[in-house]
């Protein structure tokens, strides 16, 4: 029996890389709480793509590898956000991706690249025992291929510094896309966590086109339409909303409208 990368059968949804090399926004956002139901809701919701944020967020590696089993199962594409030293059992578990903070020149980058992909592209450790491999089921020489052509590398670039490197940070290979961090960015320059402040949105602006410009993937966070249209302007296409602050704010809502309808009657 022959199984695609694509067949939901394998535990490695692989599609991410040609969804960032497509010209077609992709919508997704980070979710930092521990729970493979709100994976599931996010994709049942038609969100493209779910970031498990394992830099801020709670989960364990356990909880982890229950949150990409939700994605594979119900279709959404699977990110881990995450350290460099959490890299290879992440990439056991069988994420469709890893989106690395605080990447700050190419070095790191290829660095980086190395640890994501198998030998002769990278230097990745090998073990067909693992989820990503179908506990031995999907392994050798094909697990490798598969690998290598669906697990997609995405650097985070949140100084102005790396921000400055965008171009050549992009274009090392192995790189899928560059995901520009607004928030410590803005920190990083000064404005707290004013990311709307015109030099750090001068700084975003720039960035997103250095990253377009060398053939890559340009992302951002985008938290409402109008966000959206002017990232897309300066060229990104990965747009990532955040669960808790949509959770958050339509409990808030809800809240409001039951003292409203209290008051009312």
């Amino acid at each position: 029996m022959t199984v695609t990368i694509t067949d939901s059968r394998y535990p490695l949804d692989g599609r991410l890389p040609d969804m960032l090399r497509s010209a077609r926004p992709l919508r997704g956002l980070f979710n930092g709480l521990p729970s493979p139901a709100v994976v599931e809701m996010c994709a049942y919701a038609g969100f493209d793509f779910i970031i498990l944020d394992n830099e801020h967020g709670s989960a364990d590696l356990g909880m982890t590898e229950h949150m990409l089993r939700a994605a594979r199962a119900t279709g959404i594409v699977p990110i881990v956000r995450c350290f460099e030293h959490d890299l290879p059992r992440v990439l056991d578990m069988g994420a469709s991706a890893v989106q690395v903070p605080m990447v700050e020149s190419v070095e790191q980058a290829r660095r980086l690249a190395d640890m994501i992909h198998y030998p002769p592209l990278g230097r990745r450790g090998s073990a067909f025992s693992t989820r990503a491999a179908g506990y031995g089921a999907f392994g050798g020489a094909g697990h490798t291929q598969r690998s290598n052509d669906g697990i997609a590398f995405i650097a985070m670039i949140e100084t102005p510094e790396a921000v400055a490197q965008a171009a050549q940070i992009a274009a090392v290979e192995g790189v899928d896309a560059v995901f520009i961090g607004p928030n410590d960015l803005a920190h990083a320059m000064g404005h707290g966590s004013d990311w709307t402040a015109a030099p750090v949105q001068q700084a975003i602006e720039a960035g997103l086109k250095a990253i377009s410009g060398a053939g890559k993937c340009p992302g951002i966070i985008a938290l409402n339409p109008a966000d959206e249209d002017k990232y897309d302007a300066w060229g990104a296409r990965y747009f990532a909303n955040v669960s808790t602050s949509i959770i958050t704010r339509a409990l808030a809502q809800a809240a409001s409208a039951g003292r409203d309808a209290t008051l009312r009657y």
